[in-house]
């Protein structure tokens, strides 16, 4: 009798994953090669086409700013129901938002007084130009009333779009269950919106290529030398705020191996680098916070508020650096009260930036509260894209480093699952990951 022919075992499939941030380096190395052909051999059509992708996919993510932001405000306020001293939460989420802003900014503040960013960069005060954009105090507190309610969504305003979330949240939470169906809706047209906003964040390779390709092609690195000080400033800046303050309260504040908060927060870090928006980001920057432990009824507050507030790069940073650049292009001397204006705008006036591309806005309060010329800002506007990269890399990551911090100093923070984030692809948060079990509020 002849044995029964086993069937042969099927062959293991040889399966290659391309991780994202392994599409985003090869976006960039593409970005840099054909920016560099488009300048140095003038292909026009090159530089064109390089503009329009980098363009469509910035307007892509605007898109979906003005309801995002408006619902996930909305969301996040009534959210905070389900919390217990859910007023102490939101009050240390604040404190720690000014905490890092305040450190952030004197790093800023050393680091040019140090390097002298303006000196020797050939510059004049006649390479500036008038802003399109100005920012006063004035402005910033008249601003954040709207006139109606359709002109902060067409003129995408998120100032005044936070706004009108905030009182649409609270009050939703003053009606209580008599506001239930809209809040179901909000929730609902929330998700949607994620949903839609990563089909986007799927595009960032191609994007990074138009993006990045377009700030090579149209300035060239001839310009972007005179600019290498404070390029470079910017950089190491927000370098020292990202991985050296961070690492140092996650592991004396909360106590937490910072290695293993990078593991699970990079892919938000990285979309960040690319998208240049804050608020682009924000779907992922919640998600990877939830995945590091952090409670998702906390988490779906600390984030939005941040993305919309909390900006070291942008609002601490930068504007430290900047202030001090014009001020010796314009051969204008600074003593300790304008140094000490320069960190009162940054923590006070981070909202003005609002999670969005550049930081012209936040720049034009912080000189004019200083008396600088305005023209300065023009000085710095052809190297903002570069810029700007690093600098929403360094809010994104302030964004989900202090509700971790608070989340541990309370101890709500689930600290296994912050050990299990060791390594969290952006291909793996998506909008489909499964809820984590929320941990319950201490009383």
């Amino acid at each position: 009798m002849s044995a029964t022919p086993q069937a042969p075992a099927p062959a293991a499939k040889a399966s290659f994953k391309f991780p994202f941030w392994a599409q985003i380096v090869t976006g960039l190395a593409l970005g840099v090669l054909f920016g560099w052909l488009a300048k140095s051999q003038d292909i026009s059509w090159l530089g064109t086409t390089l503009e329009q992708i980098g363009d469509i996919f910035i307007q892509l993510l605007k898109l979906a700013v003005a309801p995002l932001v408006f619902f996930a405000i909305l969301v996040s306020i009534t959210n905070l129901r389900k919390v217990n001293n859910a007023a102490r939460l939101a009050s240390r989420t604040l404190l720690w938002f000014m905490i890092t802003s305040l450190i952030a900014v004197g790093i800023g503040l050393a680091i040019g007084l140090l390097t002298n960013p303006g000196a020797g960069t050939g510059l004049t005060p006649q390479d500036g130009k008038l802003p399109k954009h100005h920012g006063s105090w004035l402005d910033f507190l008249t601003g954040i009333v709207p006139k109606d309610i359709v002109t902060p969504f067409t003129e995408l305003n998120v100032l005044q779009i936070v706004f009108l979330a905030a009182v649409a949240g609270i009050a939703a939470l003053k009606l209580g269950t008599k506001a239930q169906p809209v809040l179901t809706l909000a929730e609902s047209v929330l998700e949607l919106l994620q949903k839609a906003l990563w089909w986007v964040i799927r595009l960032a390779p191609i994007g990074t290529v138009g993006l990045i390709g377009t700030a090579i092609a149209t300035y060239g690195w001839d310009l972007i030398g005179k600019y290498a000080t404070f390029t470079a400033d910017v950089y190491i800046g927000s370098a020292l705020v990202m991985f050296g303050v961070y690492p140092l309260l996650l592991a004396t504040v909360a106590k937490v191996n910072p290695l293993q908060f990078f593991k699970g927060a990079w892919p938000a870090i990285q979309l960040a680098f690319v998208s240049r928006s804050s608020v682009g980001t924000m779907p992922v920057t919640q998600k990877v916070t939830e995945r590091l432990g952090v409670p998702r009824e906390y988490a779906s507050f600390a984030v939005p508020f941040g993305a919309t507030t909390k900006m070291d790069g942008c609002a601490a940073i930068y504007p430290a650096l900047a202030a001090i650049f014009i001020a010796q292009i314009f051969d204008v001397q600074l003593g300790i009260k304008e140094y000490v204006l320069i960190a009162f705008v940054s923590v006070v006036g981070s909202a003005a930036t609002a999670g969005l591309t550049g930081a012209t806005v936040m720049l034009t309060l912080t000189l004019s509260t200083l008396g600088l010329p305005l023209e300065g800002v023009g000085l710095l506007m052809a190297i903002d894209p570069i810029l700007d990269m690093m600098r929403t890399a360094t809010n994104v990551a302030g964004q989900a480093v202090v509700p971790v911090i608070v989340s541990a100093r309370e101890g709500i923070l689930d600290k296994r699952a912050y050990a299990a984030a060791s390594s969290s692809p952006l291909d793996d948060v998506t909008p489909e990951d499964p809820a984590r079990t929320p941990v319950a509020v201490a009383a």
